[in-house]
């Protein structure tokens, strides 16, 4: 455990749930995990119990909160919990899923969403942004494919051209993960109380990792489901993509997290990676400070101009693979709009139709 992870609470120790298992975090909200197939490598998904009237009277059943991405042993997981042979499936009393809320369009937390609610006929519930946006992805509309990204990180100095080969390699890499997207759904907005069982959960939308992010707080409980938004262990990825490639994540990111930093800092943060935390508003301070650090590195290494490209290895310091290049690059490009937008940098374009980006003395401002 590093220093800034020992400054954090872990009420469950070391404690995982094991694949098939659930651990119930508080009263009727189970976690489990998902595997993915990434270097990160889980997803916590979260149960809470739920019911719904119908025209038989009162269903009990529960409200599932994310669902991972869409392949064959994420279906088999799930799946697993519903079966009565497995003794898991007696913490859920085999009882339905009534409702599946996806906090972001990312494939980990809407891929399976689909499946899930044909599986259950059950609704989907998401902010209109993220919903979008996923619909779009899905589909592999023109600018939001894997396509897209090849020229614009072309413009932004990547010219190597074995990654770029594999960055286009994986032009259909979203719609791999989420095949399809309910054609239908109810929209969440921040501030929004959802009545779950016997609680309220107010819905807290924050920016710069998506569109328009939702996480849930119960007051009654002290509990949020944090999403991606509040991770214990790493710093979610702000990225400046091609289909808003002038956009200004870290400002985003930064102006959201405020709105963690007012939760009491006893209650338990469930997020989508990691362990279950408390400590909320150290956790903000500490990904404020890294964001600052990593902007000085950035402001520092623009003494001369630099491309996203040449920044990557300032702030990533390992081997990165297509996949992780593609974060990569996203992330230095959004640390360097920063700077930009406010005014610290110079963005010209050279001759050889690569952005980059230096210093402006102060006395120029």
């Amino acid at each position: 455990m590093n220093l800034l992870e020992q400054a954090l609470h872990y009420p469950y120790a070391d404690q995982l749930p094991a694949s098939g298992q659930l651990i119930e975090v508080r009263p009727g909200v189970l976690w489990l995990r998902m595997g993915l197939p990434f270097a990160l490598n889980h997803i916590n998904l979260w149960l809470i119990e739920d019911s719904v009237e119908t025209s038989q009277g009162r269903q009990a059943g529960w409200t599932a909160v994310d669902c991972g991405i869409s392949d064959a042993a994420t279906q088999a997981a799930w799946q697993s919990l519903f079966t009565p042979a497995n003794d898991a499936s007696n913490a859920l009393r085999e009882l339905p899923i009534l409702r599946v809320i996806a906090t972001h369009c990312h494939p980990d937390h809407v891929g399976l969403a689909d499946w899930l609610c044909t599986q259950w006929q059950a609704p989907l519930w998401m902010t209109a942004g993220e919903y979008a946006f996923a619909r779009m992805m899905s589909a592999g509309l023109p600018g939001l494919d894997g396509t897209a990204m090849f020229p614009h990180f072309r413009k932004h100095g990547l010219v190597s051209a074995e990654m770029l080969e594999k960055i286009q390699a994986r032009k259909s890499y979203y719609q791999t993960l989420v095949p399809s997207v309910p054609t239908h759904y109810r929209r969440i907005q921040d501030g929004q109380e959802i009545s779950i069982g016997n609680y309220a959960w107010r819905v807290i939308t924050g920016f710069g990792h998506s569109p328009e992010h939702a996480s849930l707080f119960c007051a009654d409980l002290n509990c949020l489901i944090s999403g991606d938004m509040l991770l214990p262990r790493i710093s979610t990825n702000v990225s400046v993509f091609a289909v808003e490639p002038e956009a200004n994540p870290v400002q985003q990111y930064l102006d959201s997290l405020k709105k963690y930093a007012a939760l009491p800092n006893d209650v338990l943060v469930l997020p989508s990676h990691g362990k279950p935390f408390t400590g909320a508003a150290i956790r903000v301070q500490q990904l404020v400070d890294h964001h600052t650090e990593r902007l000085a590195e950035v402001m520092a290494a623009c003494a001369t101009a630099q491309s996203a490209a040449d920044i990557v290895p300032i702030m990533f310091r390992r081997p990165l693979d297509a996949h992780q290049l593609t974060f990569a690059m996203g992330e230095a490009l959004a640390h360097l709009h920063y700077l930009w937008l406010d005014g610290k940098l110079q963005r010209d374009l050279g001759c050889d139709d690569v952005y980059r980006f230096r210093k402006i003395e102060e006395h120029a401002r």
